[in-house]
């Protein structure tokens, strides 16, 4: 059975009853029909609220789950009697219609209703493509205008976004033809990696989320003066289209645990977390709150501790590092065909990318973590103990769960482990890099300690953007996100398992004065995906009664 014919198998309750299992009032949900709402109830979060952050290894083929195993996770709690809320991303249009599908669990454990979450859901990727494209019309029409900010149309650094893989607006020329109108280049960002969505992700509030786009940086003038968004008075009409978008929403799990599903940037190019609101939102109404974080740990877990959790004053209680037998035995070298025999050797050769993942967590964070093996019907005995053994050697535990065949009832020793690390003490959590760092030791100590790269070099094209931005503005504060392949720790893709002796590259450096973080362009990672030679969308059909398949 596919993940959409279990997904219509299921019976779903009215969202009121979920809101009802949290103790949210239905005065406070704005319903989007009957299963799917947005949450304005107050944020209080509770003293003793737990925070469980889902991680994994680097991603392969071969797939890992990891935000399978989090729904999973949090059904098996709340059938331990443990009140637990969701909190996640929501899918980009992009990889749903480009290389891998939706983004809504799979089997047992998915958030559901699924095609809607999958596709328009309640708006908000639409919303925030809106708001920055806006902003982009009114840069132009500035300039158009008569230019009374001085705006060198050459030096505009705001890009236009939309939701899809498309490389052939990764340049485009605007105002081609247009009568009295200045031509010049410029580009698209995907939605998910554009800074509305880091912005609306790392919001407090409604004023917090005006005072955050009015400090987006938009262009130079000719004489190399930073303009922002505030002097373009674009804030307030932004915030007008985001409104709504900065209020949570609330689905489901097919187990009937309520899950806050909200924003969603890339872990590879942008932060990788789902919403501040979200997230405390959870934590006012539930005990456990479970969340996830995009892509490997380098990715995902690095941005959610350095940034989110920095920025948010967050916590987690502890981790859980989802990891597959098949994933590891390709980070040996073993080939996608063969995936389904033991393999004791690849496995063993690809285990350091587990280990360097958990002893990143464990040693340079110091928090409390579990490895999930979220296991397949190929795998063997064998192979899974040789797992636990691994870690086991770092005074870890590794414990198997089946939560595509069983849903929560397949997780349902690692919600008991993770009780248990919850009851730990983690005061001794710590950054990776210290906020009174410079930019280029926060980016060297993340490739150094977190990555396992023995030097980072900077590009001329780097050194002068941040030789730019130093003269206009503070950034020596700010925390920085990479953005880099999510398939190694090097900006190599095919460099795979835990490399050591490599060379980061640092092509340039970007201020998101908004997000307040700057960004590391590493390698040849771009901001607007591209689709392969057979997308997703070229498998996916709809039959005359709007019933879909290959969405997933």
């Amino acid at each position: 059975m596919t993940d959409l014919e279990i997904s219509r198998k299921c019976k779903l309750q009215h969202i009121s009853k979920i809101a009802a299992k949290l103790g949210i009032d239905s005065a406070n949900l704005e319903l989007y029909g009957n299963y799917k709402a947005k949450v304005s109830a107050k944020i209080n979060v509770k003293q003793n609220a737990k925070l469980v952050l889902v991680t994994a290894i680097n991603p392969t083929a071969a797939g890992e789950g990891k935000t399978t195993v989090s729904i999973g996770l949090a059904d098996a709690l709340n059938l331990a009697g443990v009140k637990t809320c969701l909190a996640l991303r929501e899918p980009s249009l992009g990889p749903v219609f480009g290389i891998k599908g939706g983004a809504t669990g799979g089997g047992w454990s998915q958030i559901l209703p699924m095609e809607d979450i999958n596709l328009h859901f309640t708006g908000d990727f639409h919303a925030i493509t809106s708001a920055n494209n806006l902003l982009s019309a009114l840069i132009d029409n500035s300039i158009f205008q008569g230019n009374c900010l001085n705006i060198d149309p050459d030096r505009v650094v705001f890009n236009r976004a939309l939701d899809v893989n498309d490389r052939a607006l990764r340049g485009v020329t605007v105002n081609h033809g247009v009568k009295d109108a200045v031509e010049h280049s410029e580009k698209f960002n995907i939605t998910a990696a554009c800074e509305v969505m880091a912005i609306l992700s790392l919001a407090s509030d409604l004023p917090d989320l005006k005072r955050r786009l009015g400090n987006i940086l938009v262009a130079y003038t000719f004489d190399g003066t930073p303009v922002f968004a505030r002097d373009l008075q674009a804030a307030d009409a932004m915030a007008i289209l985001l409104k709504d978008a900065l209020k949570p929403n609330l689905v489901q799990t097919i187990g009937g645990t309520p899950a806050f599903v909200h924003c969603g940037p890339f872990a590879n190019i942008a932060h990788g977390c789902n919403s501040v609101q979200a997230t405390k939102l959870a934590m006012s109404y539930a005990d456990y709150t479970v969340t996830e974080a995009g892509f490997g740990a380098d990715l995902g877990a690095e941005k959610f501790l350095d940034v989110k959790c920095r920025t948010a004053g967050l916590k987690p209680n502890a981790v859980v590092i989802v990891a597959t037998v098949r994933a590891l035995k390709l980070h040996g070298g073993a080939s996608k065909e063969s995936l389904s025999q033991e393999d004791l050797r690849a496995l063993n050769n690809g285990m350091c990318n587990l280990l360097r993942h958990v002893k990143n967590i464990k040693n340079v964070y110091r928090l409390p973590c579990i490895v999930a093996i979220n296991r397949f019907t190929t795998d063997t005995d064998a192979e899974i103990e040789c797992i636990k053994r691994a870690v086991s050697k770092l005074n870890v535990q590794a414990v198997e769960c089946d939560v595509w065949g069983k849903g929560g009832n397949g997780a349902t020793e690692l919600a008991k482990k993770v009780v248990e690390l919850c009851g730990t003490d983690n005061s001794t959590f710590r950054f990776a890099y210290k906020d009174k760092d410079d930019v280029q030791q926060k980016i060297i100590k993340l490739a150094t300690k977190i990555y396992g790269a023995k030097d980072v070099v900077f590009s001329e094209k780097a050194l002068n953007s941040l030789a730019a931005l130093s003269k206009v503005t503070e950034i020596n504060n700010l925390p920085v996100v990479i953005a880099k392949t999510q398939y190694s720790f090097s900006d190599d893709p095919k460099l795979l398992g835990a490399p050591s002796d490599f060379t980061l590259n640092i092509r340039d450096i970007e201020y998101r004065g908004g997000a307040g973080f700057l960004v590391a362009l590493a390698g040849n990672m771009l901001l607007m995906p591209g689709l392969s030679k057979t997308p997703n969308a070229v498998n996916m059909t709809i039959d005359k009664d709007g019933n879909i398949s290959g969405l997933y």
